[in-house]
């Protein structure tokens, strides 16, 4: 029998080479190099996922990914300036930043003033020294094959720790601001532990030009714990994302992406409730416009009894852009009581957008409440009549529309400032769109 043998891409044996060359280099030895070299043989044996991966056939990444850029360099002290400046749109916003330029931490442009209960520190060093905390989290969070993931993990280089002690209530958000300067390859991941009863917010803002960004973030919510996570993501290259988290009992998870554009995006998040009572929100607003591709992807899986989970996601499409929602819930048997639903909604401005969207519930339990719903349409006619029809010009009346669809998104979130601040870009992006003077 003729042996088979997988033709690989130039990205896909330039990845191979650059972890030849870098892999000495990466921090962490013993445990942490084996970790690598594992999850880099899952990579290439497989490559970039590509549409025959069902999880992946609405990104093909493979298609997407024509070369692979270098490793970023270490940044120069300008670098690292114009990273300290970049989140402009959470500028206004009372909050401890952190910088990271191209890929890595900057602790003399970051507020790292001491705060009870609260541990801050750079994946790098912490891989570097064999740290207790990283040795024992980092890829054993949520067990998955996804071939993104294993890539990040085989690469990774610098990113945050965070550790919030029991029972802490951090006064002010983190705000991790990760910019990019160079067209470059970058491989972040961070940490966070939030122990018993602890409450937090962490922010992700991403400002990146023509780069390739592989980020993972692994969060352990403990018992009564609370973390609200947001992502808020301006990429002009390929940028994917994966959340991987473990929700222990009657703990809070509330998570929510935020998108005003992006050339390449994919976020997806793998979510387990291993803990009963747990409640979680998971929500997110994609603009797009020209030819810009999102794709949200979601795998909840509910281990323990009586969880509560909401999904909503809403996607304003223009131009020939494409906006993706994959949600999969899956419930196991003890996981009796699970009331979980999501929904997507994806508003259509032009006749070449697209909207793909593919939620699936698997149900090994029979006393659960489980739902999903997804739509996709244009913006009504007759509201857009009745509002023209008192004086607003088309223009205006469509982003007024616009406001008001993801608006109900958007009023979910808590924090009054951020809720202000997302908004705002929206408004920003609106007016961009179609010069309409919205308020």
């Amino acid at each position: 029998m003729a042996e088979v043998r997988t033709i690989k891409t130039a990205a896909e044996q330039k990845l191979a080479e650059t972890f030849g060359a870098a892999k000495a280099g990466l921090p962490g030895k013993g445990a942490v190099a084996s970790l690598r070299e594992d999850a880099f043989k899952r990579f290439d044996a497989q490559g970039l996922p590509h549409r025959r991966i069902e999880e992946w056939k609405y990104t093909d990444l493979r298609a997407l990914m024509r070369d692979a850029k270098p490793l970023a360099s270490p940044p120069d002290a300008g670098q690292k300036v114009k990273a300290a400046q970049a989140g402009g749109l959470l500028a206004g916003l009372d909050c401890r930043r952190l910088i990271f330029a191209d890929g890595v931490f900057v602790p003399e442009r970051s507020d790292l003033a001491p705060e009870p209960g609260l541990t801050i520190g750079s994946m790098a060093d912490a891989l570097a020294k064999g740290d207790a905390l990283v040795a024992k989290h980092v890829g054993q969070v949520f067990k998955t094959a996804d071939l993104a993931v294993a890539l990040n993990t085989a690469l990774m280089g610098d990113g945050i720790v965070i550790h919030v002690a029991m029972g802490i209530r951090l006064a002010k958000p983190i705000l991790l601001i990760f910019a990019g300067t160079q067209p470059a390859s970058v491989f972040l991941r961070s940490l966070v532990v939030i122990e018993q009863g602890a409450t937090v917010t962490v922010i992700e803002s991403h400002e990146t030009a023509d780069a390739h960004v592989n980020s993972a973030l692994e969060m352990v919510v403990a018992d009564n714990a609370r973390i609200d996570h947001f992502k808020l993501t301006q990429a002009q290259g390929i940028h994917v994302a994966s959340l991987m988290a473990s929700v222990g009992k009657g703990a809070t998870f509330n998570s929510f992406a935020f998108t005003p554009g992006s050339n390449v995006l994919r976020n997806q998040t793998f979510l387990c409730f291993t803990g009963q009572n747990t409640h979680a929100n998971l929500g997110g607003v994609s603009l797009l416009n020209g030819k810009q591709h999102a794709d949200t992807t979601l795998v909840i899986e509910h281990k323990a009894p009586g969880c509560v989970n909401r999904e909503r996601f809403k996607s304003v499409l223009d131009g020939e852009s494409r906006g993706i929602f994959q949600g999969k819930i899956i419930v196991e048997p003890q996981a009796q009581k699970t009331d979980a639903r999501m929904v997507s909604n994806a508003l259509l401005l032009s006749d070449d957008a697209e909207a793909d969207n593919k939620p699936e519930l698997e149900i090994f339990a029979d006393d659960v409440q489980c739902g999903h719903g997804a739509t996709a349409g244009a913006l009504s006619q007759e509201l857009l009549f009745y509002l023209r029809s008192r004086g607003i010009p088309e223009n205006e009346a469509e982003a007024l529309l616009i406001q008001a669809f993801i608006g109900e998104a958007v009023e979910t979130i808590a924090h009054e400032g951020l809720r202000e601040a997302l908004m705002g870009a929206a408004v920003h992006w609106l007016k961009a769109r179609s010069g309409a003077g919205v308020t």
